[in-house]
């Protein structure tokens, strides 16, 4: 089973380089659904992914409906929206089928389209926030939020839970 994060439209390098990098530390697949509001080669971007741009597994997709369309089951979707009726640690993200999850967070300034959130409002996940304060949280935390919960439910599958130094101050 593969995790996905898919990003339409993102709009910030940095952000998206965030989220590169944590893709590259989770094994996680990364999907940009263009247009994008930068370039991938632009300096902010490779800055932002350090040197970890070249070890995540992007695929591009030219818009919203050739990255569905690309989903195998769309019951393995889930979008990521303060318009949600369930919040985001509910669904079961270790699922026993071993299908890939997706992940789909919307533009940072407009998030997604009206009518596609409509057309998919069982497959909605919500990040809990107090809504009187701030309009969303952060693209790049609220994806490690969610990519992190999906692991912790998966027993961090593949990944190095603990990591010793030759040198451990802490020994």
């Amino acid at each position: 089973m593969t995790n996905h994060i898919a990003l339409f439209e993102p709009l910030m390098p940095a952000n998206t380089g965030n989220i590169a990098r944590t893709c590259a530390g989770t094994d996680t697949h990364l999907h940009l659904i263009k247009p994008l509001g930068f370039s991938v080669d632009d300096k902010h971007m490779k800055r932002a992914g350090l040197d970890y741009w070249d070890k995540v597994d992007i695929t591009y997709h030219d818009n919203l409906p050739a990255f569905i369309d690309s989903i195998p089951d769309i019951k393995r979707l889930f979008i990521v929206s303060k318009f949600a009726s369930r919040d985001y640690s509910t669904p079961d993200y270790a699922n026993t089928e071993n299908k890939d999850n997706y992940f789909l967070f919307g533009k940072e300034t407009t998030g997604l389209p009206e009518a596609f959130m409509r057309m998919y409002p069982d497959n909605a996940i919500r990040i809990p926030q107090d809504d009187t304060k701030i309009r969303a949280l952060n693209l790049s935390n609220s994806a490690a939020i969610v990519i992190y919960e999906t692991l912790r439910q998966q027993a961090f599958n593949g990944l190095e839970r603990i990591h010793e130094y030759q040198n451990d101050k802490l020994k």
